[in-house]
């Protein structure tokens, strides 16, 4: 801080404020705008610079931001009484609506540093309204004053125990030389610490902040001695010692008649032992202050005094200055000529400003002054005589001297060019023999700057009030927008409720008088013709009704219009209001504080018709943060217990339909309305992802509970509540028991019946952990042997697996022995224990599992821990390969290696060293584990045991499958379960085949964990679409599948189908009977199955399309597995009755797949030349459509083990591209689709499912051995392959004409998404199109959308429709328009790292550099997946990030822009700003060396960036980083 120079007052003070307090409050006019005060706050924080007084752990400050209009002041209470220094930095607006609050607050030491506003010209009305609120006051008029004046107001407040308000005018340091930043030993010395800790020691009492309780500040006497610090100069002032006291609080009861500077009540004698201490008193304040004034003279050689004096001693006439620009009148003064009218005047201005020391002023006035002119910067005057003239008239009138005249002025804006004429006209009035009261001096008009909190409505928060727009079209009136013209009024005042609610009032009084002159004139008007009286006749009769007037008001207009008459002119002059206009005011969580909720309350008690959309940013994960005496009173609850309001609590994040729906409903209700609208964010620019991770943990966990409130409902027999989350909070449950409303919702839905009743608590999971082991140790208590604990930390699935096998292995040696999950176990029993075990994997970059990290966090930094009587060891599961740069080898093994230090710095013993696991050993992880555990048993004893029984084999996929009936398993009974959103690990494996996977959100699932709930479990289902083709019903049912029973958002896959996200348990068999009724089917959608067959969209040639979509049809249907699980267990009859469609006493057949089904997933695509735009190369089948000389399909090329899936650092294994087996004729196609895959089934691995593609069974067999296996099974022989070429693999966009004259059109749907925004309705946009088209969808292999068969005519029709919502927007990157990413987070179980969320982030990130380098336009294949399964087939991509840890990629390089070649790794674990820099390097080189033509996976191997990966057992050859860890 030393080599800092400072260059304004808020920076001098923030500085200041920072080194003294532990609690700095920060106001700034919205989060997401800075104040200079919150820029030197943030900056100092995050240097971690430390604070002198803060007993945080590394002594940083706390800095607390908050909204200038969300009662700021209520975040002071709870620290300060706990005995933390609290300050805060603000500008003068806040001061006067927070009065109540300075009240309280008067009697502890508290400083605020405010800033006077507006800054260009300060308004000091703000500090004479608050002047009587028990406050001291101090005032600095200079950079250099800034920084010691705010220091002196930390000491007073610690010395006094009483509140300070330091106040300045922020452009006092405009012009000044910067000034060395206040030395840190003199800081700490003029603070005293011991004064500071003995605060801090002893914290305040209080019951709330709406009641008094009688805190006050009292005298307790202490010699201090004046020191000075070493390093510090000494100054001319003598060094003497001072006494300073030391301030006490003490709580009494007071009277109403007591005041802080009042002697404390006369006790008795007789009762009292001692006697209280005195209150702090006036004079006790200016001793106070002189005593610090007088250190810090003598550490740095400045003064100053109460009231300063600056003129000559013998002065007759003076000017008291309050206001800003002290040095301006001074030096005009000093400056002034001989016959000047202010020659030889002195000038008096207050630096001590409350208490107001009158004695002190006679004392600092020269007894020579005869006549005082008073100078007041005060704009808003509510009494004639200014509150600065009274003090002044008081204080000197009443004491002996020979000042004669004291005159008012108010002081208008001054500068140095009229300065001279100011000052003139205040001494000529002065020299008066009756000069003139309250004369202003000075402009009154202010050049305008813009204000200090000048209002903005956030970028986020404008997704609310587009969906008025878009629902209520220009009907949609909001009162109070930013961007309405107000007549003068500030933003400030007009984004109040109180006064959009007048706005409001005016708007409907000023159309009832519209109606009436209407009625006058259907009535009486002098029309030319009786046409527009019967328009407007027409109109009155629904003038009140939204709809009917918008029918009729198109009407009336255009015959008014073309009436053209004088009355229909004054009509027309307000035809806007011919519209109902759906009246609202749009406010923010402020007014849900106690100093903004009065407006609401006034909507709410007059019954008018007017709707609130109060949006809330605040962050579920800062809720526990919040102050609980900042009283954010629930606006919900409150307007329900009024009664005759409409409430809905939505968020656009979590569900875009309820938000429509209850807007929609609002505007109807006839009364007020209040729309709670849920948008949290931590800035401006937060990231959307951000926004709906927040919102999902919210309304999952009932924090933000998604409702709507109706009293009208009433009278149509309906219940007042509608529940559109699954939770509650405890606040709204208690509403509802009082209405008996949770009641009538238990008995409507018995399912919700559970979660609507339960309480929630952090202290559930403590209860959990502790009832768990006790019911266990319970179990063990009759059992002899030693005592083993084992904990495991657990990702995937293997450290658990050892931790359950060990355990298994102990008990059979007799051992005691317990199993558990890290964060299950109580850590307070970690010293009790006598044996310990520990099995982690390793996650992330070296991080703990999330069930591990629970433990792992609350013993890292413990200091009380003792395991000296314990015994242990540590197993550890890594990859030495996962992180191959030398400066990530840290990670390896990291969390086993750092719990074993830990547990032996806390004294404990080992049993055996740490044991180190390896994937890239021999046997994995086991080549280790089988080294380790044999050293563990030595150890307890139990290694020489004999009769251990046979360990079982682990079960298998190939023994679910086997035992399951052909797929039934035990799911039907499972689906019955209403305990649980979950099913069995055997039955989730099951149901693949029947099209669904189950999955958990992990957006919520450590939220959920921690409330001791399960994981929020849910479905996604799977269609089974032949070459993606779907018709306009279809896609209408699709849509309403999504809304119903899913998450309102539907998937479109990188496999051509429909996908559906977050269907719970108990909507499941609901959902795939309606996706039966659509005449789809979801069987066969997943598992170790022929999966769903793509083809081709090739909209420019529809005839031979579908010629070629024919066969994929054969092929699905014939592949098709013939079980009839599926029928029964899904499709039953309306009784819900298990009906076996094969009969009771039949066992079910499969002819081609036989009961284990194949070893692994299989999949089949059909390409058409040139279009390469489903990726042929990448399946288990690749048909390449050949076309025969007559412009019919003639048959296809067959190739045959291609596959995407890989495991990171498994060099066993790898993806893979097809290899050519020949030619098959159409008639054939199928039957030999269907040998290929029988030779998979009888040759595949099914002893490890990572070899068991048909990729590893063609490279294990070679390709000549695998097509004569086929060819054997089939009776025939592959002809050879015809020739044929590819141009691309991906889709063309926008509209194309076939050769039958039929139109097509592929929106750009990135990665797959249909959902609404705020932004874009392309859901409903689609659907709309569906209602209407006429022809079919097309699902493309790259994840976007054909509107295909669309005839002339209908062009028209289809283009209106698209531009409304904006479905025909093209406008988009090449690289944009060529990327696909999976689904990844939040749903996908095997997800490492963000996909679909983030990948459109990253390209916005790049957009820039394509258009400096002229690439805006070229397509550049970028895939990217949250692992490396491949479902995006990202190995094939010029360019793709395959994630590895969340936030970090592997990048890969090179593959062919046809489809044709993999890519090959380039860097390993790299994280976007690394991302970045590559990506923008790479970019500009293309741009530059590229050939005429090239690709740039091509160029990338030309130029030598990458080397090529000629097929998939090379692909781990050459990879650039191996290479260079090999060189050193």
């Amino acid at each position: 801080m030393a080599d800092t120079r400072i260059r304004t007052p808020e920076e001098a003070v923030a500085r200041i404020a920072y080194l003294s307090s532990d609690v700095v409050i920060s106001v700034q006019p919205s989060l997401a705008a800075d104040t200079e005060f919150s820029t030197t706050l943030k900056q100092l924080a995050s240097r971690k610079e430390q604070s002198l007084v803060a007993r945080s752990s590394d002594a940083i400050p706390e800095i607390q931001s908050v909204r200038h209009n969300a009662d700021p002041l209520l975040s002071v209470f709870t620290p300060i009484r706990s005995g933390r220094l609290v300050s805060a930095t603000t500008t003068s607006s806040i001061l006067l609506p927070s009065v109540a609050h300075l009240y309280k607050l008067a009697n502890l030491p508290v400083v605020i540093h405010v800033a006077l506003s507006p800054k260009n010209f300060p308004d000091y009305s703000a500090i004479t309204s608050i002047r009587n609120s028990g406050w001291t006051f101090l005032q600095s008029w200079s950079l250099q004053e800034a920084q010691d004046i705010a220091l002196t107001a930390h000491a007073l407040a610690i010395r006094s125990g009483k509140g300070v308000i330091h106040f300045f005018d922020p452009s006092s340091g405009a012009g000044a030389e910067a000034i060395e930043v206040a030395n840190v030993d003199v800081v700490r010395a003029v603070l005293n610490l011991d004064n500071v800790r003995r605060f801090q020691s002893a914290p305040v009492s209080g019951s709330g902040i709406y009641a008094d309780d009688g805190q006050v500040a009292v005298v307790s006497e202490q010699p201090e001695p004046l020191t000075r610090p070493s390093g510090v100069p000494e100054h001319a002032t003598a060094e003497a010692d001072v006494a300073s006291p030391t301030i006490t609080s003490q709580s009494s009861v007071k009277s109403s008649q007591q005041s802080t500077t009042s002697s404390p009540p006369s006790v008795s004698t007789a009762t009292t032992i001692e006697a209280s201490a005195p209150l702090v008193s006036s004079e006790d304040i200016f001793k106070y202050t002189t005593s610090i004034w007088d250190q810090l003279n003598q550490l740095v050689g400045r003064h100053y005094g109460a009231f300063e004096w600056t003129g000559s001693a013998k002065a007759e006439n003076a000017v008291f200055l309050f206001g800003s620009d002290l040095a301006l009148f001074y030096n005009a003064i000093a400056q002034a000529k001989s016959g000047d009218s202010f020659e030889g005047a002195g000038i008096i201005a207050p630096r001590l400003y409350r208490p107001w020391l009158g004695a002190k002023l006679i004392e600092a006035l020269p007894k020579s002054v005869k006549k005082v002119a008073v100078l007041e910067q005060v704009s808003r005057k509510t009494t004639k005589y200014g509150p600065v003239l009274i003090d002044v008239l008081t204080s000197v009138k009443s004491a002996f001297g020979g000042v004669e005249s004291i005159v008012g002025y108010q002081l208008g804006y001054v500068t140095k060019a009229t300065i001279k004429q100011a000052l003139d006209g205040v001494f000529q009035n002065l020299a008066l023999e009756k000069p003139v009261q309250n004369l202003e001096v000075g402009e009154r008009e202010v050049p305008q700057e813009s204000a200090e909190y000048n209002l903005e409505k956030p970028k986020l928060e404008i997704s609310y009030t587009k969906i008025l727009d878009q629902l209520f079209g220009s009907r949609a009136y909001v009162a109070n927008s930013l961007d309405s013209d107000n007549a003068g009024v500030s933003n400030t005042i007009s984004a109040t409720p109180e006064y959009g609610f007048g706005s409001l009032l005016a708007r409907k009084e000023k159309r009832q008088k519209f109606i009436s002159e209407v009625k006058e004139a259907a009535a009486n008007g002098r029309f030319l013709t009786d046409v527009p009286k019967r328009a407007l006749t027409k109109w009155l009769s629904g003038a009140d009704d939204g709809k009917k007037a918008e029918q009729a008001a198109e009407e009336v207009i255009s015959k008014l219009e073309v009436e053209n008459s004088t009355v229909s002119k004054n009509l027309l002059k307000n035809k806007a209001l011919f519209r109902k206009q759906s009246l609202w005011l749009v406010g923010s969580d402020a007014w849900a504080y106690d100093l903004g909720n009065s407006g609401v309350h006034q909507v709410l008690a007059s019954g008018e018709n007017v709707n609130m959309l109060i949006i809330d940013s605040t962050p579920y994960s800062e809720r526990a943060a919040a102050d609980a005496n900042r009283r954010k009173k629930d606006i919900g609850l409150y307007a329900m217990n009024f009664g005759n309001a409409y409430v809905a609590s939505t968020a656009v994040y979590s569900s875009y339909t309820q938000v429509l729906q209850a807007m929609d409903e609002a505007d109807k209700f006839n009364g007020p309305s209040i729309v709670l609208a849920y948008l949290p964010y931590f800035g401006e620019h937060e990231s959307p992802l951000t926004v709906l991770t927040e919102t999902k943990k919210a309304v999952d966990l009932g924090y933000w509970p998604l409702y709507r409130w109706n009293p009208e409902n009433e009278n149509k027999g309906e219940p007042n509540f509608a529940l559109d989350s699954e939770r509650i909070k405890k606040e709204l449950r208690e509403f509802l028991d009082r209405d008996n409303q949770l009641t009538q919702m238990m008995r409507k839905d018995p399912q919700f019946s559970a979660i609507l009743s339960e309480d929630f608590g952090t202290e559930i999971r403590a209860q959990q952990k502790r009832k768990a082991k006790d019911a266990y140790n319970q179990l063990l208590e009759g059992l002899f042997g030693a005592p083993l604990t084992i904990l495991f930390g657990s990702d995937g699935g293997n450290a658990q697996s050892l931790a359950k096998r060990l355990g298994t292995r102990g008990r059979a040696r007799g051992l005691k022995t317990t199993v558990m999950a890290m964060e299950d176990y109580p850590v307070e029993d970690l010293p009790t224990e006598e044996n310990i075990v520990f099995i982690t994997s390793t996650a992330g970059q070296g991080e703990f599992p999330v069930n591990g990290k629970p433990l792992w966090d609350a013993i890292k930094d413990s200091t009380e821990l003792d395991l000296a009587s314990v015994r242990y060891s540590v197993f550890g599961l890594g990859d030495s390969h996962y992180w191959p740069r030398k400066e990530d080898k840290v990670y390896y093994n990291k969390p086993g290696k750092d719990l074993d230090r830990v547990l032996a710095n806390f004294g404990a013993t080992r049993l055996a060293d740490v044991g180190l696991g390896d994937d890239q050993d021999p046997d994995g992880y086991q080549t280790g584990y089988s080294e380790w555990e044999p050293k563990l048993w030595e150890a307890l004893g139990v290694a020489n045991v004999e009769g251990l029984p046979e360990e079982p084999a682990p079960i298998t996929n190939e023994d679910i499958k086997l035992a399951s009936n052909y797929l039934r398993g035990t799911i039907a009974e499972e689906l019955l379960d209403t305990s649980t959103g979950a099913i069995s690990a055997a039955n989730s494996q099951l149901t693949k085949f029947h099209g669904t996977y189950m999955q958990d959100d992990r957006d919520i699932r450590d939220e959920r964990k921690a409330q001791g709930l399960e994981p929020a479990y849910s479905f996604m289902i799977r269609c089974r679409l032949p070459g993606g083709i779907s018709t306009p019903k279809q896609w209408i049912q699709m849509d309403d599948i999504c809304n119903t029973l899913g998450n309102e958002t539907m998937k479109l896959t990188t496999r051509q189908t429909f996908q559906f996200h977050g269907v719970v348990k108990g909507k499941l068999k609901a959902a795939m009977q309606a996706i039966n009724r659509s005449l789809m089917t979801t069987i066969a959608a997943c598992g170790d199955v022929n999966r769903n067959v793509m083809c081709s969209s090739l909209p420019s040639q529809s005839k031979y399309h579908r010629e070629v979509f024919a066969c994929s049809q054969k092929i699905s249907d014939h592949l098709l597995p013939s079980t009839s699980a599926y029928h029964e267990i899904w499709l039953t009859d309306d009784n819900d009755k298990k009906v076996q469609v094969a009969g009771d006493a039949v066992q079910d057949f499969e002819p081609l797949y036989g009961p284990t089904y194949l070893p692994r997933k299989f999949k089949i695509s059909i390409a058409i030349p040139p279009h390469n735009d489903v990726d042929v190369y990448a399946h288990d089948i690749g048909l390449i459509a050949i076309k025969g000389p007559d412009g019919h399909l003639l048959g296809f090329n067959l190739l045959a083990g291609g596959g995407m899936g890989t495991t990171h650092n498994n060099k066993k294994t790898y993806p893979q591209v097809g290899k050519s087996l020949g030619f098959v004729e159409t008639s054939q196609v199928h039957i030999a689709c269907e040998k290929v895959m029988l030779v998979q089934r009888d040759h595949g691995d099914r002893k490890d499912r990572k070899h068991a593609r048909l990729k590893y069974t063609i490279d294990d067999m070679g390709v000549d051995v695998f097509r004569s296996k086929v060819e054997e099974l089939w009776g025939q022989k592959f002809e050879p392959a015809k020739p044929y070429h590819f141009d691309s693999n991906v889709d063309t966009f926008g509209w194309i004409k076939d050769e039958t004259g039929l139109n097509h059109f592929t929106f750009f749907i990135e990665n797959g998404r249909i959902e609404d925004t705020a932004d874009f309705q392309m859901k409903t946009g689609l659907r709309e199109i569906a209602k209407v088209h006429k022809g079919e969808f097309r699902l493309t292999g790259n994840q976007h959308l054909i509107l295909s068969n669309v005839a002339d005519e209908d062009l028209p029709a289809m283009k209106k429709l698209m531009a409304q919502y904006k479905l025909d927007n093209l406008h988009f990157s090449g690289l944009r328009l060529s990327s696909s990413a999976c689904v990844a987070f939040p749903t996908c179980g095997l997800a490492m790292a963000e996909s679909e969320r983030y990948l459109p982030v990253l390209i916005t990130k790049l957009e820039k550099c394509l258009e400096e380098n002229g690439l805006r336009q070229d397509s550049i294949v970028m895939r990217m997946t949250g692992c490396p399964n491949g479902c995006a087939r990202p190995w094939l991509a010029e360019v793709a990030f395959v994630g590895k840890a969340f936030g970090a990629y592997n990048m890969y390089l090179g593959g062919g822009y046809h489809g044709q070649r993999l890519n090959k790794l380039y860097r390993s674990s790299i994280k976007e700003d690394e991302i970045l820099v590559i990506m923008k390097g790479l970019l500009a080189r293309y741009a530059k060396e590229r050939e005429q033509g090239e690709r740039f996976g091509d160029w990338t191997i030309r130029a030598g960036v990458i080397k090529a990966t000629t097929e998939g057992r090379d692909f781990h050859d050459g990879v650039a980083e191996e290479d260079e860890e090999e060189e050193e």
